[in-house]
């Protein structure tokens, strides 16, 4: 469980946007961990027109799978995320990085929403190591190529994964040997 903040800390409303298609159980970490760490986290999801989606904004199912987690709400935005981070009366955007990439994207990003709206700032939250490689294009990718996502996603998305994609396929190592002729 993460050590939580002071109080003053625990009086933030925290912004963590993303596209989520799907979501995993590194974006749940993140939302838990957010939660833990600020009191109160919206979930923006947002549509990337740069992404290839498999579900839409209302068909990512955030919300069911934050059920149970307080303070929590997911809602679907459009526009920049520092004009939803403004509107929600958000002063803290969260973001996960997983690697030096997403680190470098993320700490430019951070920096220019930080240019636009100077009273929000950005907090990078690194995944532990269970979920530092899921990502959700590489989940999609593998749920369209019908291989095993249950590792990487909540029960949930699998279901709809598997509604949407067909169902997953267990890889069995098989080992083909060949008879030798004599």
């Amino acid at each position: 469980m993460p050590r939580r903040m002071s109080e003053r800390a625990r009086g933030h409303h925290a912004l963590f946007p993303g596209s989520f298609d799907p979501v995993t159980l590194g974006h749940l970490d993140l939302v838990r961990r957010a939660q833990a760490l600020f009191g109160r986290v919206s979930v923006a999801v947002a549509h990337n027109p740069e992404k290839p989606g498999l579900f839409s904004p209302a068909e990512r199912l955030f919300r069911a799978a934050v059920e149970g987690i307080p303070n929590v709400e997911v809602l679907e935005i459009e526009g920049l995320v520092v004009e939803a981070a403004r509107r929600l009366g958000c002063d803290v955007i969260v973001r996960g990085v997983r690697s030096g990439t997403d680190f470098d994207y993320e700490i430019s990003m951070a920096r220019t929403n930080r240019a636009l709206l100077p009273d929000v700032d950005t907090v990078l939250l690194a995944p532990p190591p269970e979920y530092a490689h899921i990502s959700a294009s590489l989940v999609r990718q593998i749920a369209r190529l019908s291989g095993d996502v249950t590792s990487f996603v909540p029960a949930n998305v699998l279901r709809a994964l598997e509604e949407r994609c067909g169902p997953q396929q267990t890889l069995i190592p098989t080992r083909n040997k060949k008879k030798r002729s004599p």
